[in-house]
Protein backbone atom coordinates (compact mmCIF):
# COMPACT_ATOMS: atom_id res chain seq x y z
CA UNK A 1 0.00 0.00 0.00
CA UNK A 2 1.58 3.62 -1.05
CA UNK A 3 2.47 5.81 1.80
CA UNK A 4 0.31 8.43 1.00
CA UNK A 5 -2.75 6.11 1.71
CA UNK A 6 -1.27 4.50 5.06
CA UNK A 7 -0.51 8.16 6.18
CA UNK A 8 -4.64 8.97 5.58
CA UNK A 9 -6.02 5.99 7.20
CA UNK A 10 -3.92 6.54 10.40
CA UNK A 11 -5.07 10.25 10.37
CA UNK A 12 -9.14 9.25 9.83
CA UNK A 13 -8.43 6.77 12.15
CA UNK A 14 -7.49 8.90 14.84
CA UNK A 15 -9.52 11.24 14.23
CA UNK A 16 -12.32 8.76 14.49
CA UNK A 17 -11.36 7.38 17.87
CA UNK A 18 -10.81 11.40 19.01
CA UNK A 19 -14.33 11.70 18.38
CA UNK A 20 -16.08 8.38 19.38
CA UNK A 21 -13.85 6.64 20.95
CA UNK A 22 -11.62 3.76 20.57
CA UNK A 23 -14.31 1.04 20.26
CA UNK A 24 -15.86 3.31 16.73
CA UNK A 25 -15.78 1.24 13.63
CA UNK A 26 -14.93 2.40 10.13
CA UNK A 27 -15.16 0.98 6.61
CA UNK A 28 -12.64 1.57 4.08
CA UNK A 29 -15.00 3.88 2.71
CA UNK A 30 -13.78 5.93 5.48
CA UNK A 31 -10.80 6.97 3.70
CA UNK A 32 -12.19 9.17 0.85
CA UNK A 33 -14.66 11.71 0.03
CA UNK A 34 -18.36 10.74 -0.98
CA UNK A 35 -17.57 11.02 -4.57
CA UNK A 36 -14.91 8.65 -6.58
CA UNK A 37 -12.25 11.48 -6.90
CA UNK A 38 -9.46 9.18 -6.83
CA UNK A 39 -10.14 5.54 -7.87
CA UNK A 40 -6.62 3.98 -7.94
CA UNK A 41 -6.78 4.60 -4.02
CA UNK A 42 -10.44 3.16 -3.38
CA UNK A 43 -9.33 0.53 -5.00
CA UNK A 44 -5.87 -0.10 -3.49
CA UNK A 45 -7.27 -0.01 -0.14
CA UNK A 46 -10.99 -2.19 -1.42
CA UNK A 47 -8.10 -4.63 -2.27
CA UNK A 48 -5.97 -4.44 0.93
CA UNK A 49 -9.19 -4.37 2.93
CA UNK A 50 -11.45 -7.21 1.19
CA UNK A 51 -8.99 -9.35 -0.33
CA UNK A 52 -5.52 -8.94 1.22
CA UNK A 53 -7.15 -9.57 4.85
CA UNK A 54 -10.45 -10.30 4.42
CA UNK A 55 -11.83 -7.98 6.90
CA UNK A 56 -15.53 -7.18 7.86
CA UNK A 57 -17.36 -3.98 6.35
CA UNK A 58 -16.78 -2.39 9.58
CA UNK A 59 -14.06 -3.04 11.68
CA UNK A 60 -12.32 -0.92 15.01
CA UNK A 61 -10.30 2.00 13.67
CA UNK A 62 -7.84 0.95 16.49
CA UNK A 63 -7.43 -2.12 14.83
CA UNK A 64 -7.03 -0.64 11.51
CA UNK A 65 -4.65 1.59 12.63
CA UNK A 66 -2.88 -0.81 14.19
CA UNK A 67 -2.62 -3.20 11.39
CA UNK A 68 -1.40 -0.01 9.32
CA UNK A 69 1.72 1.15 11.76
CA UNK A 70 2.43 -2.68 11.64
CA UNK A 71 3.03 -2.50 8.21
CA UNK A 72 0.56 -5.89 7.29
Amino acid sequence: MRQVLRRKIIQVCDKKMQQKGEAVGVSFYAFFANKNDDPEALMEAATWWIQTHRLDHFEKAVKIRQMVLDGV
